[in-house]
């Protein structure tokens, strides 16, 4: 599980870009790149990572559902994921 500071960073940062979101589209279709410059920096969306809802992980992350691959396999094999059965053959 990653530190509970780096995912409270990660969510302070989401909550920013929709915050600027608006503001950053006008900005940018108006050519003003000054203004933009005055915006914070977490404001931008390619500041944002991938993490896991759950953990925290950065590493391993799989975007359909969300999740690391750790804790995937984990709600797998509990049968918390519809219509995941296990492979055999």
């Amino acid at each position: 599980m990653a530190k509970l500071s780096v995912i409270a960073r990660q969510l302070k940062r989401e909550r920013m870009v929709a915050t600027y979101a608006e503001k950053r589209k006008a900005l940018k279709a108006a050519g003003d790149y000054i203004g933009l410059d005055k915006l914070p920096r977490n404001a931008s969306p390619v500041r944002l990572k991938n993490r896991c809802k759950l953990t925290g992980r950065p590493k391993g992350y799989m975007r359909k559902f969300g999740i690391c691959r750790n804790v995937f396999r984990q709600m797998a094999h509990e049968g918390k994921i519809p219509g995941l059965t296990k492979a055999s053959w």
